[in-house]
C-alpha cells in the first residue's frame, strides 16, 4: 500500500506546487494521477520516490518512508524525460541500471535481454543511444524502471512519444504487470489509456486534491476526456 498523508511543497517560500495532498493507493493495482500542466503531478511523483522531500506531511510506501535504502531498492521510476548515456548502448544502459539496485546486481546479460524483448527494443540493443528515436528512448525508460524487479512501479508520463503500435505494447506490459501483483502509479495526459488501465484514479488542480475514487464513478456517463475538461473549466 502506497499512503500519503497531507503532504505539501512550496518552492521560493510562495508556489504551492502540492497543497496538504492524500491518497491512499492499494497495493496491486494500478493508479492514474491527472491534471493539467502545471497542477503538481511530476512534484508529487518525486516526493513519492524520494527525490524530493515533502515540506510537511509523511509518505509510506509499504511500510516504510520512500529515503529508506530497502524502500528504494524495491522502486521503479521512469522519469517524464529519461536522460540517457547516449554513448552507451541500450544492453550497457540496462547493465548499469541493473547494478544500482543491490537486488538485482548482476543479472546476466540473458536476464537483461529479456527485458529488451519486453519493450520490443531487442533489436538495437547493441546500437547507441544516441540513435535511438523518441519512443525508444521511452521504452528503453521503461526497462530501466522495471530492471530490478520492483515492487512499486511510479511512471511519469510513459506513454509520451510513442506511437499506436508502442502505446498498445506498453499498456499491455503495465497490464501483465499489474498481473504479477505489482503496484503501479503513473502521471499522463492521455486519458483513454488512463481509462482502459486504471482501477482508480486522483485528479490535482494548482497543487490540490480535487478527486479521488473509481474512473467510473467520476466520469459517470461520459468519457474520462469530456469529464474531466468539465471538472477543470468549472474550478
Amino acid at each position: 500500500m502506497i499512503l500519503i498523508k497531507n503532504i505539501s511543497k512550496t518552492y521560493d517560500g510562495i508556489t504551492n506546487a502540492v497543497d496538504n495532498l492524500s491518497l491512499t493507493i492499494q497495493s496491486g493495482s494500478v493508479f492514474g494521477f491527472l491534471g493539467p500542466n502545471g497542477a503538481g503531478k511530476t512534484t508529487a511523483i518525486k516526493m513519492l520516490v524520494g527525490i524530493n522531500t515533502p515540506d510537511a506531511g509523511s509518505i509510506m510506501i509499504g511500510d516504510e518512508s520512500p529515503l529508506a535504502v530497502s524502500t528504494r531498492e524495491n522502486i521503479g521510476f521512469m522519469p517524464e524525460e529519461p536522460h540517457f548515456y547516449d554513448q552507451l548502448t541500450g544492453l550497457e544502459f540496462l547493465e548499469f541500471s541493473s547494478d544500482l539496485f543491490k537486488n538485482s546486481r548482476g543479472k546476466s546479460k540473458t536476464e537483461l535481454e529479456e527485458i529488451l524483448k519486453k519493450v520490443n527494443i531487442y533489436e538495437a540493443r547493441h546500437s547507441k543511444i544516441r540513435t535511438y528515436s523518441k519512443g525508444m528512448k521511452q521504452r528503453l525508460g521503461f526497462a530501466q524502471a522495471i530492471v530490478n524487479d520492483p515492487t512499486y512501479i511510479f511512471l511519469d508520463e510513459p506513454l509520451e512519444g510513442l506511437d499506436p503500435i508502442g502505446r498498445r505494447e506498453i499498456k499491455k506490459i503495465i497490464e501483465t504487470i499489474k498481473e504479477e501483483g505489482k503496484t503501479i502509479f503513473f502521471n499522463s495526459h492521455i486519458l483513454a489509456d488512463v481509462e482502459a488501465l486504471c482501477d482508480q484514479i486522483g485528479i490535482i488542480h494548482k497543487g490540490r486534491l480535487i478527486y479521488s475514487g473509481p474512473v467510473n464513478q467520476f466520469r459517470k456517463d461520459m468519457s474520462l476526456e469530456d469529464q474531466f475538461v468539465k471538472t477543470i473549466k468549472s474550478l
